[in-house]
């Protein structure tokens, strides 16, 4: 079975069955997205299509790895992604609309499908809500060291701005007290 780049899949002339494909996305893919925190990796898609009369089911999984952009650093970093998706789609006579992000209706006219679209959201869902390069086996950042020295000196003087004696307010000292006696 070759890989395909390709995201495109003909449909029109299928039996019922089921049908398997492989895609390896790579950078050029990414950048058709234009989106700037996810813009290049390779992940690999295993698409098993179930051909029914008039409806498609692909099951898809995936894996594989994306550079984005740490949150902390700025610096890049390799993010490893994966998943498992099930993508309906019904065939109709009439022009519809689903409901369902996960149900598309094609006319009866469409022969053919292209799942980029799906492929790249299902990428994004399965990033982290944060990316921040792992700590190393001894507990320490693998950040950008030389961003690090500045986070830590902005953060050292902002503390020393917004508090230069290190007395506590006392509107927070009475909320410590509450918190205190539960």
């Amino acid at each position: 079975m070759p890989v395909q780049t390709d995201t495109v899949i003909q449909f029109s002339g299928l039996k019922s069955g089921f049908y398997d494909y492989d895609f390896t996305l790579g950078k050029e893919f990414f950048e058709g997205f234009e989106n700037e925190d996810l813009n290049d990796g390779e992940v690999h898609f295993q698409v098993n299509l179930e051909k029914k009369e008039r409806l498609m089911l692909f099951h898809i999984s995936f894996d594989g790895m994306v550079k984005t952009q740490c949150d902390r650093c700025l610096g890049m970093m390799e993010v490893p992604v994966e998943g498992n998706h099930l993508l309906t789609v019904r065939i109709s006579d009439k022009e519809q609309e689903s409901e369902d992000e996960d149900v598309v209706i094609l006319p009866d006219s469409e022969n053919s499908i292209d799942l980029a679209q799906w492929l790249y959201e299902y990428v994004v869902i399965a990033l982290p809500l944060q990316h921040v390069h792992p700590d190393d086996e001894n507990g320490n950042s693998t950040c950008d060291p030389e961003m690090l020295k500045y986070i830590t000196a902005e953060s050292d003087e902002e503390s020393e701005t917004s508090n230069p004696t290190g007395e506590i307010d006392p509107r927070w000292a009475k909320l410590m007290d509450l918190k205190q006696g539960e």
